[in-house]
């Protein structure tokens, strides 16, 4: 539950060069965060509504309403399409990414749309095929555990923790778990570091499947795949305030199987991590966005409107991707708002090149 109280912040805005960041010294104190929860649970796209009611206020509120939102309208209208089932992992309209947001919108379990979409994206993970084909390359497993992570993810909150293809996912992603604890899908020989990008989803999964299941090794599996993220203090290049790449202290929504500051703490707090020091730093970043009104927003999306040239998406999720963040911002930054915020130093420009892995 949310504690309300006035959240001090600190606001990071650019520097002088890519990503660098710099403290404000007259930062604004925008409203407590109940009176911004409150105002989601108002004004927000009903599915939002439903989740701030329930994770920040504390309030009962029906699952039933989750489908009156029209993002979530959306997203299962195109389950139907024959096309979907046949490419699920189309980007971004295939049945996995449209699962993914749906659970994250907090479709009810059991929803018979969702399980039937669900079937068919573990039909095409687990099938024994796919599974034996796995590239091995100087002893490592060079895996796309976001796959498999979400996946599972996504049939554990939908109620289907006991399906047998479940398990069989599970036991691929620990069998693949790489030494440090995390996933690469990096084919080259030189790569012997584990991914974020890789090692988020399967975290979720393994989080989500233990606590469903209460399955010791895939709980001891997600601890090590978590310390990958908290070695880096989620976000930071090992012992400097550097941020691994430029674009994970964005905040994007949909993060797809992309990394960024946000939904790492959201994971990490699924996975029981809420505590650990480590995770201070990154929770700055995020309150240091928070903007004069309370609320976040979404920026740099992955996405595309239905309609335009490249990755389209399967719905203009609009203002909704900025609730989506003003809600996960509120969840990872709210509970800790007695704590007095420690200023944020100057930081180096950080790699401008690909996304750190």
């Amino acid at each position: 539950m949310l504690v309300v109280g006035v959240l001090v912040t600190v606001l990071v805005v650019p520097r002088t060069g890519p990503g660098c960041l710099r403290v404000c010294s007259d930062a604004q104190v925008p409203p407590a965060p109940g009176a911004v929860a409150a105002r989601l649970a108002i004004d927000a796209d009903p599915a939002v509504r439903v989740l701030a009611r329930r994770d920040l206020l504390g309030e009962p509120a029906p699952d039933g309403d989750v489908l009156l939102s029209p993002i979530v309208r959306g997203l299962l209208a195109g389950l139907e399409d024959t096309r979907v089932p046949a490419r699920p992992y189309a980007k971004w309209t295939g049945a996995h990414w449209r699962l993914v947001s749906l659970v994250e919108l907090g479709i009810p379990a059991g929803y018979e749309p969702a399980v039937r979409a669900a079937e068919t994206v573990l039909d095409c993970w687990a099938a024994p095929d796919r599974l034996a084909g796995v590239l091995v390359v100087d002893g490592l497993r060079r895996m796309h555990a976001s796959q498999e992570g979400n996946a599972v993810a996504v049939a554990c909150r939908l109620g289907m923790a006991a399906d047998e293809r479940v398990a069989r996912l599970v036991e691929h992603l620990v069998g693949g778990q790489w030494p440090d604890g995390g996933w690469n899908c990096d084919r080259r020989p030189a790569a012997h570091r584990s991914s974020v990008h890789e090692t988020l989803p399967a975290l979720w999964g393994l989080s989500e499947y233990a606590t469903a299941t209460g399955d010791a090794r895939s709980r001891r599996a997600a601890t090590a795949a978590a310390e990958v993220l908290l070695a880096r203090h989620v976000v930071f290049a090992a012992g400097t305030d550097r941020p691994l790449h430029r674009s994970v202290v964005d905040l994007h929504y949909p993060p797809y199987w992309h990394y960024d500051v946000l939904q790492a703490l959201v994971v990490l707090d699924r996975a029981g991590c809420r505590d650990d020091p480590r995770t201070d730093r990154a929770r700055r970043v995020v309150a240091g966005k928070q903007r004069e009104d309370g609320g976040w927003r979404a920026v740099r999306p992955w996405w595309r409107r239905p309609g335009s040239a490249g990755l389209v998406e399967a719905v203009d999720w609009g203002d909704v991707a900025h609730q989506m963040v003003t809600l996960n911002a509120l969840r990872v930054t709210a509970p800790a708002a007695g704590r007095t915020p420690v200023r944020s130093r100057p930081s180096p420009a950080p790699p401008a090149g690909r996304p750190a892995r």
